[in-house]
């Protein structure tokens, strides 16, 4: 019995000291963000900040001006976050749809076998440097860099094979009784799809679009290549801390990355009952 509870208490003494190892950098950022542009780079260092202040949060939510802050190449960062959630949000949106629709199609016709889904997969596992140059030429020549619409394409032709990998396994979830009972009814298979099977899979298709939202808004190098300066997407900005003139701004940069992350934590806090069921649909096997 003392064997056991001496393994117990090393075992959460272990994964306690590993948590504080992973939530320290959270907690630096935190506390960075809320330090003046003399306690960004101090030794020993202020583990918090001694003159407490906002205006890095407000620079990033409000546009407030910052000293540290004086060149013009620095846009509002409440724009950047505005690209990111309305090229994310659209992507994932069409991505989850178009996705469905295919993995109905796979599901019910088996137009693809196990080796056929196994390669759409491995298309998302091609670097996006090896197209990236040929899609800024193609880009160039339509006339659709810098725009919501080029970067909404571009995210959901990449994101397109996880929608359609995902949204399979929970279309393979539902019986096909219940469709040929509509089909004998007279329904289309499109009505079928919208009436019986959309509800049936809304929880999953939830989990398909916030693995998709999260993946369009962290991506980086299309939204760095295709958008220069009227579509700059969050990650963007971000990265453009670090090299400006003024040297590279700790405290707007934590600020912005605590706006980046947050978002999403708070769209999963809502949604996480979907999350819970979206994960275990596809865990039994009929």
């Amino acid at each position: 019995m003392n064997e056991r509870r001496s393994y117990r208490a090393l075992r959460y003494a272990l994964l306690s000291l590993w948590l504080a190892v992973c939530l320290f950098p959270l907690y630096w950022i935190v506390s960075t963000s809320f330090k003046p542009p003399g306690e960004w780079l101090t030794w020993p260092p202020l583990w918090w900040p001694a003159h407490f202040t906002l205006a890095n949060h407000l620079y990033v939510w409000a546009n407030a001006h910052l000293s540290s802050i004086a060149s013009a190449s620095f846009q509002s960062p409440v724009v950047g976050l505005f690209n990111s959630a309305v090229v994310s949000i659209g992507a994932a949106l069409l991505a989850v749809t178009l996705g469905s629709l295919a993995a109905y199609g796979i599901s019910r016709f088996q137009t693809l076998g196990e080796r056929g889904m196994f390669n759409l997969l491995s298309l998302r596992m091609m670097p996006p440097v090896v197209i990236a140059i040929p899609v800024v030429i193609y880009y160039q020549m339509l006339h659709f860099t810098d725009t919501w619409h080029g970067l909404i394409l571009i995210y959901t032709v990449t994101t397109l094979p996880y929608a359609v990998w995902m949204s399979k396994s929970f279309i393979d979830e539902i019986p096909t009784e219940i469709e040929q009972a509509a089909l004998l009814l007279g329904a289309s298979r499109l009505r079928v799809f919208f009436t019986i099977i959309f509800p049936l899979i809304r929880s999953g298709l939830v989990v398909t679009f916030l693995f998709v939202l999260i993946l369009n808004w962290s991506e980086f190098l299309f939204a760095f290549t295709l958008g220069y300066s009227d579509v700059q997407t969050a990650p963007v900005m971000l990265s453009k801390f670090e090299g400006s003139s003024e040297g590279r701004q700790y405290g707007p940069q934590a600020a912005m990355g605590i706006a980046v992350t947050w978002i999403l934590v708070v769209i999963g806090f809502f949604i996480h009952k979907h999350l819970v069921r979206g994960f275990s649909f596809g865990m039994v096997r009929r």
